[in-house]
């Protein structure tokens, strides 16, 4: 059973590390797809690529043994290459992704909540994320928070008004 952990600034050595969170993210299910599939796909691989460019910011839960276990993040993403909860310029996207192992004992939770003080310090009046239905992350979300503010096919784009 885990015990603690603590949150720190991500860095930009901490990209392979947050690859490794967004094929979390996208294998929340029981079905998974290799990492090799989910990092090389566009759709994926937008999230890190290039890893900290300017306006990037997040943060890293590590154990008590300094090892990372889940990350929270966001990009500006342009409108010509949009991700899947992009809602407006201007309007960073979300990306958290945590070991299974550590799911469901607060990790998610409190980098979701530093990662928006942190953009509510920098400036930002939302955060967007996009989350596919039947998510258990979406109770998180929501207590949060976040509204949908569109449906898609299987997944929902969900915004946090942060002031």
């Amino acid at each position: 059973m885990p015990s603690s952990f603590r949150v720190r600034p991500a860095t930009q050595a901490d990209g392979a590390f947050l690859g490794d969170m967004v094929v979390e993210a996208a294998n929340w299910s029981e079905r998974t797809a290799p990492r090799h599939e989910v990092i090389s796909s566009g759709d994926h691989s937008r999230y890190v690529a290039g890893w900290m460019r300017p306006g990037d910011a997040g943060f890293v839960a590590v154990d008590l043994h300094d090892e990372p276990i889940g990350a929270a993040w966001y990009r500006m993403l342009p409108r010509s290459a949009p991700g899947f909860g992009y809602i407006a310029t201007g309007v960073p996207e979300l990306i958290i992704g945590v070991r299974p192992i550590w799911r469901a004992h607060g990790v998610g939770r409190a980098l979701l909540q530093r990662l928006c003080d942190h953009a509510r310090s920098e400036g930002y009046a939302r955060l967007s994320l996009s989350v596919q239905r039947g998510n258990f992350a979406v109770t998180l979300y929501r207590s949060e928070g976040f509204a949908v503010v569109e449906r898609g096919i299987g997944r929902d784009t969900m915004v946090k008004r942060l002031r």
